[in-house]
């Protein structure tokens, strides 16, 4: 498949060197030239390229990770990986070709994918006899597998992640992070011997998923079940977090399927049970991505740039020395005080910037681009006073610290940065929901770039409807249910059956 050339928004990264500590110093075009609340697109184009997180490529969806956004993905692999080790999951690795007859093994789940599926058709220039699929998803190749490896209820759970990319052309305008052609991943397959099991599993990964989200990312998620339209393709039910952006759109952050035995019937992976009875096996999937990123920097950033919750952020701390040309032995001071400082602060990711090229203006610029949590200003005064001066990206408050108390008021406000982030982030995502009680009221609600919280009819044909009228779709059907009272909200005049989130989303 050949990817249509699409235009994109190519923001060129221009970096003065201005004259040190000059009082009347030109603003340097480091920083973002438009206010993420007038033009978010513009905003998050110029946030991703200006610190440094991505590179276009020329293939259109499919973009560099630069080491600083993969050291974001580092960490987040880093919890998930213990964290589903803990459960006794382990890693393994599968092709990323899959042949064309496998694919199409489980029917429902090949008319979901087909039409974002990548094949490969020759070699050099030969043509295959069979076309191989670029994994969109890896149900189908892995489950080949599990077919030989299980036979009796003793090979039971068989519980396996994999770290990997995937491909799926499924849409026009690639996002970077956000809608991406080519993106990593993880997926869970597993396989257990009764539902009871498997359906524990999905939920447990879900509460991961929000975990994930919620203590890394510092974004608060909606938990919920995914509506029989919605659902993954070949899946009993689907689970998922969804997460809502400043500009109006939700996203799905994590999905943990439950697959019942529609995969193992196709591929006929039975064991045989403590009675010697043959049974299929109960089978589930799971997997979220390197998305997520995207939506922790539509969440958080501001007209400056990123803002990094502690716990994701490649560098915690700054270290800008403020020295002055013509005071050469205060400068050998001030220096020596920062990497004394910098030795000291060894439990946290620090960076200490003694650049001689750049004035303290710029720097300062520079890592509050990069979203660095703190900042610590070490100048003449410092010196003087033995303190230095701390600085939250978050908020922008400066405060004084004696030099002695630096590391332990450091510790203090990257905790303090978390809850402040996800709490802001929380309050946000509460007074984006809105119940309606008619399409009028859900009409407006979603014109004005909410989410409706409605009652409705579970019904596909008003979901579609509603779609179609207002571009919105369900995002989940939250677990903790009021009581349904009344008609559904569509003007249908069925019973309502379930209240449910619907938003305009990627």
């Amino acid at each position: 498949m050949i990817a249509k050339k699409t235009k994109k928004t190519v923001v060129e990264l221009r970096i003065e060197r201005p004259v040190k500590a000059s009082n009347n110093e030109k603003k340097s075009e480091l920083g973002i030239t438009v206010k993420k609340t007038d033009n978010f697109s513009e905003w998050y184009t110029q946030t991703i390229q200006k610190a440094e997180l991505i590179e276009y490529t020329p293939v259109s969806g499919c973009m560099v990770l630069r080491p600083y956004a993969y050291s974001i993905w580092e960490t987040v692999q880093d919890f998930f990986d213990k964290e589903i080790k803990k459960m006794g999951i382990k890693n393994a690795y599968f092709p990323l070709l899959i042949p064309e007859s496998l694919l199409k093994k489980e029917q429902e789940h090949v008319k979901g994918f087909n039409p974002e599926v990548a094949w490969v058709t020759h070699h050099g220039n030969t043509k295959f006899e069979e076309k191989l699929a670029i994994r969109p998803t890896s149900e189908t190749i892995m489950y080949d597998s599990y077919k030989k490896w299980i036979r009796s209820y003793r090979d039971l759970p068989l519980r396996l992640n994999q770290w990997c990319n995937v491909v799926r052309w499924e849409f026009k305008h690639p996002v970077p992070f956000l809608r991406t052609r080519e993106f990593l991943w993880q997926e869970g397959h597993t396989a257990f011997a009764s539902r009871k099991e498997a359906e524990k599993e999905v939920a447990d990964i879900r509460e991961l998923y929000a975990r994930v989200f919620e203590e890394l990312y510092a974004v608060p998620v909606l938990k919920g079940r995914k509506s029989e339209t919605e659902k993954f393709a070949g899946a009993v039910y689907t689970d998922s977090v969804e997460s809502f952006m400043p500009n109006g759109k939700a996203i799905q952050g994590g999905t943990s399927h439950l697959l019942g035995q529609n995969f193992a019937k196709a591929f006929d992976i039975t064991f045989l049970d403590k009675n010697g009875d043959k049974q299929y096996v109960w089978q589930n999937s799971w997997g979220f991505s390197t998305r997520s990123i995207g939506v922790m920097i539509a969440v958080h950033g501001d007209d400056k740039g990123l803002v990094l919750p502690p716990r994701v952020a490649p560098v915690h701390v700054a270290i800008v020395p403020i020295m002055f040309s013509n005071k050469p032995a205060v400068n050998e001071k001030i220096l020596k005080m920062a990497k004394k400082l910098k030795n000291e602060l060894k439990s946290l990711k620090v960076e200490l910037d003694d650049r001689d090229e750049y004035s303290p203006g710029f720097k300062f610029n520079y890592w509050e681009l990069r979203g660095v949590p703190l900042r610590i200003e070490i100048g003449p005064k410092d010196l003087e006073k033995d303190q230095v001066v701390i600085v939250r990206r978050d908020t922008g408050v400066k405060e004084a610290v004696p030099i002695n108390e630096v590391v332990v008021k450091s510790i203090k406000l990257l905790g303090d940065i978390q809850d402040n982030l996800f709490n802001n982030a929380k309050k946000f995502l509460q007074t984006s929901i809105e119940k309606v009680t008619s399409m009028n009221d859900f009409r407006k609600v979603i014109k004005s770039g909410k989410i409706a919280y409605g009652a409705w009819c579970n019904c596909k044909e008003c979901e579609a409807q509603v779609k179609d009228e207002t571009g919105a779709k369900t995002l989940n059907i939250p677990f903790e249910q009021p009581k349904v009272i009344g008609k559904c909200f569509c003007g249908c005049d069925k019973k309502a059956e379930k209240w449910v989130y619907f938003a305009r989303s990627y």
